[in-house]
C-alpha cells in the first residue's frame, strides 16, 4: 500500500487533526459558540463532565420508591430491592438509593449530588440507537437533527476554525471525549476535530512520550509514520500532554473500574490547567433483559455491579478534584437513553422503558430532589411505562443558564425551544430549590371525575406565565396536549379533556408552569 493511500484510508477526509495517536480516545472537539455566546462562560472556567450510562438504566431500582414501596414491590416481586436495604437519603423519606450506590449516597449526604425525577422526553423512543441520537442532539423524538445540543453552541462562537487556532483566547481544545466511539452531541454544523487515546497504559504512555513498539513489517512503518504525523500536526496534543504533566500524585480510584480510568484522566487534565469546557465520558451493559439480579438475592447481579462501578467511580472523581483544589470548577451529570419498564419480567431483567433518573453531581448543585415518586396502580401492564416528569432538554438548559451563564434567548436559539427551568444549581439568581418546589402543594392537578368514560375535567393552578398541560399513554406516548398558553397572573383554571376514543387503561396528566411540574394518574373505563 502507498503510503498516501494508506494516510487517506486512515485519516477521515473531515478531521484536521490525525483521529488516532494511541491510548484512551480523546477526541478535541472545536470550535464552536457553546462558550463564546456565555458571554462570561469562554471567560469564566467552569467545566462540565457527561457521565453516559449505555444500555438504558432501570431507575426504579436506582432510585428507590419508599413512600409507596408496597406498590413497587407488587410490580416486580422477582427484582425489589428488600426495603431494609435502600440506602437513606439525608432529610428525604420518599425514595432511597440501590444497595451498591454507598458513593453516591455519601455524596448527597454531603450535600453534593442533585437527584431529577423521570427525566426523558415526549413520546419516546425504545431503540437504543435512536433514543441515543435523541439524547445526544437534542431532538424531538419524530425530528432528525445532525447536530449535537453541545455541538449547536460550538459553531457560533469561534469562527473558521481550525484556521487561527489554537490562540491566546482559546489554546486548549473545547471539549473532549474519553471513549472509543463519537459522540454526536459534540457534533456542530462545521463537523468537529478529534485525537483518539483508545487505553489507558498508552494515554500515560502518551503523556511520557513512549509508544508501543510497531511491527517489522510495511505496514508497521506505516503506522510509525502516521504517529509521526500525528504527533507533528496535532497542534492539541502538546497542551495535552503539558497539562497531565503538571499533575503529580492524583486521589485513590477503584481498581478494574474503566468509568474510574476515565475520570480519574478527565480530573488530572482539568487539574492541569485545561481550558476545556466539556468532557465526556461513558460505561455500559446498562441493557438488563435478563439477569438484573441474582435470583434470590435481590441486592447482587449485573445491575448491582454496574451501579457500584458508577457511584465509586463519581465519589472517587469528586474527591480527587477536592484534593487537587479544583472542585469547585467542575459539575457532571449521568444520563442514559431510556430507563427501563416498571413491571419486571421473567428473567429477572426489565425490558426496554423511558423515564430515568439524573444524578448531577458536584460543589455548586444544590443537594435535594426534584420530582416525586411515580403513582405505580396495580392496574399497570408489562408494556406500561415510568411518566416523564422532566425534559432532558430542560436539565441541558439549566446547565447552560446557570452553570455557563447563556443568555436564555440564546438557549432558546440553540435548543429550538423554550424549556422548562429547573434550579438545580446553587449559581442561579432563583431563589426557589428542590425542596420548595416539590411542597408547593399536592393538588396542583387534579381531574373529575377519576376514573372517567369518555371525558373528565382537568383542574389546575397556575402561579401565571406559561403554562402547559400534557396527556400521556402507558407507554409515554403523548396524546394530547389541552393546555399550552401564557397567563397574565396566578390562578385555578380548568379545561375538559375528551378521552372518548381512547382505550380503556392508566394515563397520565402533567402540569408544568415555570419550575414546577406535577403528574396525575388518570384512569379510563369502558361505560
Amino acid at each position: 500500500m502507498k503510503r498516501r493511500q494508506f494516510l487517506r484510508r486512515a485519516i477521515p477526509a473531515t478531521a484536521v487533526f490525525p483521529s488516532l495517536v494511541n491510548g484512551f480516545t480523546i477526541k478535541a472537539f472545536g470550535a464552536t459558540g457553546f462558550f463564546e455566546a456565555l458571554a462570561g462562560a469562554a471567560d469564566n472556567d467552569h467545566v462540565l463532565v457527561l457521565v453516559q450510562l449505555t444500555g438504558g438504566n432501570d431507575g426504579l431500582n436506582t432510585l428507590v420508591p419508599v413512600s409507596n414501596y408496597s406498590d413497587y414491590n407488587n410490580l416486580r416481586t422477582n427484582i425489589a430491592i428488600p426495603f431494609d436495604k435502600i440506602l437513606k437519603l439525608d432529610n428525604y423519606q420518599k425514595a432511597g438509593l440501590h444497595p451498591a450506590m454507598t458513593g453516591m449516597q455519601q455524596l448527597y449526604n454531603n450535600e453534593k449530588l442533585s437527584i431529577l425525577y423521570s427525566v426523558g422526553y415526549p413520546s419516546p423512543n425504545q431503540s437504543h440507537f435512536r433514543s441515543t441520537d435523541i439524547w445526544l442532539t437534542g431532538a424531538d423524538s419524530d425530528q432528525y437533527l445532525s447536530t449535537g445540543w453541545a455541538g449547536r453552541f460550538l459553531s457560533d462562537t469561534y469562527a473558521n476554525f481550525p484556521v487561527g487556532y489554537p490562540n491566546a483566547k482559546m489554546p486548549d481544545p473545547l471539549g473532549i471525549q474519553i471513549g472509543s466511539v463519537l459522540s454526536t452531541g459534540f457534533m456542530g454544523p462545521g463537523g468537529f476535530t478529534a485525537m483518539a487515546v483508545p487505553t489507558d497504559a498508552d494515554f500515560y504512555n502518551l503523556i511520557n512520550g513512549t509508544l508501543d513498539p510497531a511491527p517489522d513489517t510495511p505496514m508497521g512503518n506505516e503506522l510509525t509514520y502516521l504517529r509521526t504525523v500525528a504527533r507533528q500536526t496535532n497542534k492539541y496534543a502538546d497542551v495535552i500532554v503539558s497539562a497531565a504533566k503538571k499533575v503529580g500524585t492524583q486521589g485513590s480510584y477503584p481498581a478494574d473500574n474503566e468509568l474510574a480510568a476515565q475520570l480519574k484522566t478527565v480530573a488530572r487534565l482539568v487539574a492541569g490547567g485545561l481550558k476545556t469546557k466539556v468532557y465526556m465520558v461513558s460505561t455500559g451493559s446498562f441493557d438488563t433483559h435478563g439477569g438484573q439480579v441474582q435470583v434470590g438475592n435481590t441486592v447482587s447481579g449485573l445491575h448491582s455491579t454496574l451501579l457500584k462501578g458508577v457511584s465509586d467511580a463519581i465519589a472517587a472523581f469528586c474527591a480527587d478534584l477536592q484534593s487537587l483544589g479544583v472542585s469547585k470548577r467542575v459539575i457532571g451529570m449521568t444520563f442514559s437513553e431510556f430507563g427501563r419498564r416498571i413491571k419486571s419480567n421473567g428473567s429477572a431483567g426489565t425490558d426496554h422503558g423511558t423515564a430515568q433518573p439524573v444524578f448531577v453531581f458536584g460543589d455548586y448543585v444544590k443537594s435535594g430532589v426534584l420530582g416525586n415518586p411515580p403513582d405505580l396502580p396495580s392496574t399497570l401492564t408489562s408494556d406500561d411505562n415510568l411518566p416523564m416528569q422532566y425534559d432532558f432538554r430542560s436539565v441541558y438548559s439549566s446547565i447552560l443558564r446557570d452553570w455557563f451563564c447563556v443568555e436564555p434567548t440564546d438557549i432558546t436559539t440553540t435548543l429550538y425551544k423554550n424549556y422548562q427551568y429547573l434550579p438545580f444549581l446553587k449559581t442561579t439568581a432563583c431563589t426557589i430549590g428542590a425542596d420548595e418546589l416539590n411542597t408547593l402543594g399536592t393538588n396542583l392537578i387534579i381531574n373529575y371525575p377519576n376514573p372517567f368514560v369518555n371525558s373528565t375535567t382537568i383542574n389546575f393552578k397556575t402561579m401565571g406565565g406559561h403554562t402547559l398541560v400534557q396527556i400521556f399513554d402507558p407507554t409515554g406516548r403523548l396524546v394530547a396536549v389541552p393546555v399550552d398558553r401564557d397567563y397574565d397572573g396566578a390562578g385555578a383554571y380548568s379545561v375538559t379533556f375528551d378521552g372518548h376514543t381512547l382505550s380503556s387503561g392508566v394515563y397520565y396528566a402533567r402540569l408544568q408552569n415555570g419550575s414546577v411540574q406535577q403528574v396525575r394518574a388518570m384512569l379510563k373505563v369502558r361505560q
